[in-house]
């Protein structure tokens, strides 16, 4: 992984940003496959969409709400 990739996933997990958007941030930004329709949350979504722009700015809108 790169710098970027390391540095945005450690921000989102200091900020206890929610983990369905981590998971989704880094599903987009690697390129993996979606999940399956019903597997997926509004959470994992806008990750999923951040991570595939390679914006790491949109996060904090999910932060405090780690499980």
């Amino acid at each position: 992984m790169n710098q970027f990739y390391r540095d945005a996933v450690a921000r989102m997990e200091e900020a206890g940003v929610d983990p369905e958007y981590v998971l989704g941030w880094q599903s987009g930004y690697l390129g993996h496959p979606p999940l399956e329709e019903q597997r997926v949350s509004d959470a994992w979504s806008a990750g999923r969409k951040d991570g595939e722009e390679k914006n790491a700015d949109n996060f904090s809108a999910w932060a405090g709400k780690a499980g």
